[in-house]
């Protein structure tokens, strides 16, 4: 990847289109949100690899972040916490468990980041 400067930031172009990244909303995403993003839809995507290969029956999956960041180190991330949300018909707390250790194991983002970021992962049934 290149990344050229631009005002109040930085773009790339990638396959799917330009990435404007920016400190300011203004100007592009910001770098802790891309960051908290690839953590969040790697997890929610290998869940549903997971599943679907456990062949548990889902609709949806919807994943909730939230961040904490440490003013007094640079607003460094030190937590990201993602709640996914299961759209099923069933819930088997056993089967559940087995699929979000899976997931931790095999998203490469989050195996990227876990000695410097606390990622801490719950799954919520949602009826169907």
């Amino acid at each position: 990847m290149e990344f050229r400067m631009k005002d109040g930031g930085f773009t790339t172009d990638l396959e799917y289109g330009t990435l404007n990244i920016s400190g300011d909303e203004q100007y592009g995403f910001r770098p802790y949100q891309l960051l908290v993003s690839s953590v969040a839809v790697c997890s929610g995507g290998v869940l549903r690899k997971v599943l679907t290969k456990m062949r548990y029956p889902f609709e949806n999956i919807t994943v909730k972040a939230d961040v904490q960041r440490n003013e007094s180190e640079a607003d460094r991330v030190e937590k990201i916490s993602l709640r996914f949300y299961i759209e099923t018909s069933q819930w088997d707390e056993k089967k559940i468990e087995k699929a979000m250790k899976l997931t931790r194991k095999n998203c490469s983002m989050v195996q990227s980041v876990q000695a410097s970021i606390e990622v801490v992962e719950e799954a919520e049934w949602v009826r169907v």
